[in-house]
């Protein structure tokens, strides 16, 4: 049976630079970490990921990039990867640091799209009841919320592998149901209102590009590195709360301080910062594995804002026209001619924002092991996993610190690490000034 791609799986061939580079190469991954408190089975633990990748076909599914026949193949189970590290550290203040290393080393290695499954696992052991687990995956098998579904599940399946009695999961929806019905309802025959919407939204429009260190036609070698940064518990707050008055989220309070921010960085006031949304359409997939993330163009006109309140407003307004009108970017590309320039530009970087609130349950149990995610990192690192073309800016809202925690991760070939901390730091100003007096006269340095 031939299986389509999905559009964000065209999309990402559209910037395929072979098996080495570019999206389907062996650093575009997501990493995350999990804190296992009990003493874990390893046999139960290796059935369980292998159960996991019996569930989800993503994990073993491969891209066939042949321009003239793209898609996918669906492969049969094979065993995850699980290596197991022992990590003693008597220092328990000090585990949580040797946790976040090991992470940081297992970003930076290769885990290619011709290593199946598409899911790989390291177990490091401080003692027989404290330890960590990391888990790859390839960024063209899962998204960030893939990844919260197979550790759910993960949890489950390890559990009843330990012989404790939980009922089946339900059966899993699969990322080529998604893409057929994605298919169907985007056909390009298809009566789509948000187009009509995007073309007249993005007219003239591009994606405010940020100025590079470096020109591409330098030609420098490329890496991904990740300058991380704190935001203090103050500005959260005062962030949280603006939110709240101004009936929005924290995402709308925040993208609009980094507009403001934008504005005084390269002077524009018509701005276009693009986002991931989860793109997951129906409530069926919600729970499905797979790449759903789509690209989300957010623009806004800054000229004549009198205040930051203001600047919310009409970010507002933009984010809720937007979310309201979903579409595949490739097909939002298509109204815009324009938008997408940045990216061929040989002196600007594109910046994509995101923010991310923690779960606000502390853990879960997995049998007689208690799994709790690792999402406090404070530590820089000159390589991780990769971020195709320019910036990757994040902010996580921690809840048990009242902080949030920035992570910028940029290609090394356009930009210098002092570069990213003084845009870092720039944003921070900007922030400060604008969530703690929101009705002040309004300027962008």
């Amino acid at each position: 049976m031939r299986i389509p791609l999905s559009f964000n799986q065209e999309f990402l061939c559209l910037f395929d630079q072979g098996d080495r580079e570019g999206p389907f190469g062996p650093l575009y991954n997501i990493v995350g970490g999990w804190r296992l408190a009990g003493k874990v089975d390893r046999a139960a633990l290796q059935d369980a990921l292998d159960d996991v990748v019996a569930r989800h076909e993503a994990l073993r599914t491969i891209v066939v990039r042949d321009p003239e026949d793209r898609r996918q193949e669906v492969l049969p189970p094979s065993p995850v990867s699980l290596t197991v590290r022992e990590m003693p550290e008597p220092d328990r203040a000090a585990r949580d640091r040797r946790a976040e290393e090991l992470l940081i080393e297992l970003e930076g290695g290769h885990y290619g799209v011709d290593r199946l499954p598409l899911l790989h696992a390291v177990l490091g052991r401080f003692d027989e009841d404290d330890a960590v687990l990391v888990l790859i995956a390839h960024h063209t098998a899962v998204d960030e919320v893939s990844l919260q579904v197979i550790i759910r599940d993960l949890g489950i399946l390890y559990a009843k592998r330990c012989g404790h009695d939980l009922a089946e999961l339900p059966e899993a929806v699969q990322f080529r149901e998604f893409a057929a019905w994605e298919r169907e309802r985007y056909a390009p025959t298809a009566e789509v209102g948000a187009r009509s919407y995007w073309r007249e939204r993005l007219a003239g429009a591009r994606i405010t590009g940020v100025p590079t260190d470096h020109p591409k036609s330098a030609g420098l070698e490329k890496t991904t590195a990740v300058h991380r940064f704190l935001v203090g518990s103050e500005q959260t707050a005062a962030a949280r709360e603006l939110a709240r008055q101004t009936r929005g989220s924290a995402f709308m309070v925040l993208l609009a301080a980094y507009k403001v921010f934008l504005n005084g960085l390269v002077g524009a006031t018509d701005v276009v910062v693009p986002t991931m949304a989860s793109g997951r359409g129906p409530a069926r997939f919600q729970d499905t594995v797979g790449a759903f993330f789509n690209f989300v163009p957010l623009r806004t006109d800054l000229a004549g804002a009198a205040t930051f309140r203001e600047v919310v407003e009409r970010t507002r307004a933009t984010c809720l026209k937007a979310y309201g009108n979903p579409l595949p970017f490739s097909q939002v590309a298509a109204e815009a001619p324009e938008l997408a320039a940045s990216f061929g530009a040989d002196d600007l970087g594109v910046v994509a924002f995101q923010v991310f609130q923690f779960p606000a349950r502390e853990g879960m149990e997995a049998g007689d092991v208690r799994i709790s995610e690792i999402r406090r990192r404070l530590l820089s690192q000159p390589v991780s996993t990769d971020v195709p073309d320019g910036v990757l800016f994040q902010l996580d809202i921690d809840p048990a610190s009242g902080e949030m925690l920035g992570h910028l991760g940029y290609n090394t070939n356009l930009f210098r690490e002092q570069s990213m901390r003084e845009f870092a730091a720039g944003f921070v100003r900007v922030l400060d000034r604008t969530v703690m007096t929101p009705d002040a006269p309004l300027s962008p340095a």
